[in-house]
């Protein structure tokens, strides 16, 4: 196994580096394209702005490896802004182009009652049973920080749901793409499993 993070400037890439080690796996954090396109598996973690990370990925180089990996249905794991960038077009500052994987727009949330940004534990519906979900039970906590969230224009994508004001997307899967807008290297042990599960793809 060959296991990739890639690196286009944005944090926290030790933290899911290390969150790997705890469960058993060595990785490679990088920003070189052809590293990318060697990897087994491909992880895509971030927080920050969509067209901030857009733009890197682009000048970077790496936008044409990111999308081969996922064409050709390798393990692709994408966290926060791994997964908002797989959709057609984020809304952050005006309208930018993403990798268009998945139809559908990154969305802020409406202005209710509610704080925005999400930021804290909350629960997943699991929507559909995925090899990554494995021994992560129903309703389980995991870790979230955003203001913005994919809303794809088919729903047979979405892997799980969370209740903030409303159900939103909290993943997306297809094939051996799985994306997560919650944080499993912040999510202590079921973070961990999943990590694992993901490894084990």
């Amino acid at each position: 196994m060959n296991l990739v993070i890639v690196d286009y400037g944005s944090g926290n890439l030790r933290s899911v580096q290390r969150s790997f080690e705890r469960a058993g796996f060595s990785s490679t954090i990088t920003h070189d394209p052809t590293v990318v396109s060697e990897a087994t598996h491909l992880v895509v973690p971030g927080v920050g702005a969509f067209s901030d990370c857009m733009g890197n990925l682009e000048k970077l180089g790496l936008l044409a490896p990111i999308r081969e990996h996922i064409q050709e249905d390798k393990p692709y794991l994408g966290i926060c802004l791994g997964l908002q960038i797989l959709f057609t077009e984020g809304t952050e500052f005006g309208s930018k182009p993403g990798l268009g994987i998945f139809p559908g727009q990154v969305v802020r949330f409406p202005k209710n009652e509610l704080k925005v940004p999400h930021m804290g534990w909350n629960q997943i519906q699991i929507k559909k049973e995925l090899p990554i979900l494995k021994d992560i039970p129903n309703e389980a906590y995991f870790y979230f920080v955003h203001s913005y969230y994919g809303a794809p224009k088919d729903p047979v994508v979405i892997a799980t749901t969370t209740d903030y004001g409303l159900q939103f997307p909290s993943s997306v899967s297809e094939g051996r793409l799985f994306a997560c807008q919650f944080h499993p290297e912040k999510s202590q042990d079921l973070g961990r499993q999943l990590l694992e599960n993901f490894a084990r793809l």
